[in-house]
């Protein structure tokens, strides 16, 4: 059973395509059919695409006309428009562009929830085009697969590695170009998951609407290869990095349709993992309710099975599962049951960014318990974590430590950490903008450049 409703009033764009398409109308022909009704002659059919993409959302004049020509009520367009435009309305802390990509991500979301097959999503087909600075890039590494490139992201920033995931991209997406049918068919879910990593690292690396955009891509090779455990896995990550950039009813939306539309396909681990994704950003908007009824539903979830989770899941365990818990709980309120939930990840070597975020919470939870000590002892820990991992999103949560720490500056312990902070400042890994720089971009296992300069300007961002 779902632990939570599936999602409520329809967005106007997939609305309007499916009544379109229903009709068996062309966005030409849908044109054409409101002009001579309204007697307007100049609509055309790029409007209609803009209203089916919700790059634009049509009037009151144009929702009537809709309505009589589509044959449906007004009152379902209309609730459907005033749908979007509060679901649209992005936080301040997404840009116009990343707003763009967000409204686009969301409206394709609920496509492939209604249709997941892919015949709603449209054919990704041709290279994406070239983002200024990566032209080039990862020629060094382009021999390199995919698991090699996951497994070098357990070590690496996203400020290092989105240029060759950015390159394997461009590689798999001009080999998809031209292909027949039955190399088609092989070369889907190669895309799928080239774009699902090169979102990932672009949000590592602080690119917002290039991560959004690399997942719409992911969603619609995965729609179009019929996997619908890998677009939920998409939606998640789409999730995780709307959580990050503070838009919490953006990524609860995401993660609820990425579950609602994998459910009966996903493995026991991707379930838990997008419940996790529901209950952190449930947590973070303030809906304590959903939050504990999503944990709940997640620990009735047996957790990963070996030889039954996918290899892109290769790094959830039952201690990641457990801090995704912790942090949860830290959002919600409940620092003392999430420390012990925390410790395990936070103190594992090996992965310096999962330490370093997940130290952040960790922190976060101390100073909730009044440990304010302790708490600048596990930041410190987690700076330095930062440090070694080279990702702008491990600076998120320790900036939200270091505003908190505000209120204690006269103590000892926060004297130090504030040492500290300014002798790592130089070396913390910085945000990029859309595209990783040439040279910012090192191979993987080269010697780090000297100096990184400061990245605190991050918003909060949890790990997983």
């Amino acid at each position: 059973m779902t632990p939570f409703p599936p999602p409520g009033p329809r967005l106007l764009g997939p609305l309007l395509a499916e009544l379109r398409l229903a009709r068996g109308w062309s966005q030409q022909r849908m044109a054409g059919e409101l002009c001579a009704a309204s007697g307007v002659p100049t609509l055309t059919r790029h409007e209609i695409s803009r209203w089916e993409r919700q790059l634009r959302l049509p009037g009151d004049f144009w929702l009537g006309w809709l309505a009589v020509v589509l044959g449906v009520p007004g009152e379902l367009l209309a609730e459907a428009a005033a749908h979007s435009r509060r679901r649209d309305a992005a936080p301040a802390a997404v840009d116009r562009a990343g707003s763009r990509s967000r409204a686009a991500l969301l409206t394709l979301a609920h496509r492939w929830l209604v249709d997941p097959s892919g015949s709603l999503l449209g054919v990704p087909s041709g290279p994406p085009p070239e983002r200024a600075g990566t032209a080039g890039q990862g020629a060094g590494f382009g021999g390199a697969g995919l698991a090699e490139l996951r497994r070098w992201d357990d070590l690496m920033g996203g400020a290092d590695l989105a240029g060759h995931a950015a390159h394997r991209l461009r590689r798999a997406a001009r080999a998809l170009t031209g292909a027949g049918p039955v190399a088609r068919r092989r070369l889907l879910p190669v895309l799928a998951e080239s774009a699902q990593l090169a979102g990932w690292l672009a949000a590592d690396a602080g690119d917002l609407s290039g991560g959004l955009d690399a997942y719409r891509l992911a969603l619609r090779a995965a729609g179009a290869a019929g996997d619908r455990a890998f677009g939920g896995h998409v939606l998640g990550s789409a999730s995780h990095l709307l959580a990050g950039a503070g838009d919490a009813e953006g990524a609860r939306t995401l993660a609820r349709t990425g579950y609602a539309g994998c459910r009966g396909a996903a493995s026991p681990g991707l379930r838990a993992l997008l419940l996790h994704r529901v209950a952190l950003a449930a947590a973070l908007g303030g809906r304590q309710r959903a939050a504990r009824q999503a944990l709940a539903a997640a620990g009735r979830v047996t957790g990963p099975e070996p030889g039954r989770e996918p290899p892109w899941l290769y790094w959830l365990d039952e201690a990641e599962l457990a801090a995704m818990t912790g942090r949860t709980l830290v959002a919600l309120g409940r620092p003392a049951p999430a420390a012990p939930l925390l410790h395990p990840v936070v103190d594992r070597r090996g992965r310096p960014r999962s330490a370093a975020i997940y130290g952040g919470w960790l922190a976060r939870g101390y100073l909730q318990l009044g440990e304010v000590e302790q708490a600048c002892a596990v930041a410190g820990n987690a700076l330095l974590d930062a440090v070694r991992s080279g990702s702008p999103r491990a600076i998120g949560p320790l900036t939200e430590v270091r505003r908190r720490l505000a209120a204690h500056r006269d103590e000892p312990a926060v004297r130090r950490y504030a040492a500290l902070l300014a002798a790592a400042r130089p070396y913390l890994p910085l945000r990029s903008g859309p595209a990783p720089r040439p040279g910012r971009v090192r191979r993987p296992g080269s010697t780090p450049g000297a100096a990184r300069r400061p990245g605190d300007a991050t918003g909060p961002a949890p790990t997983g």
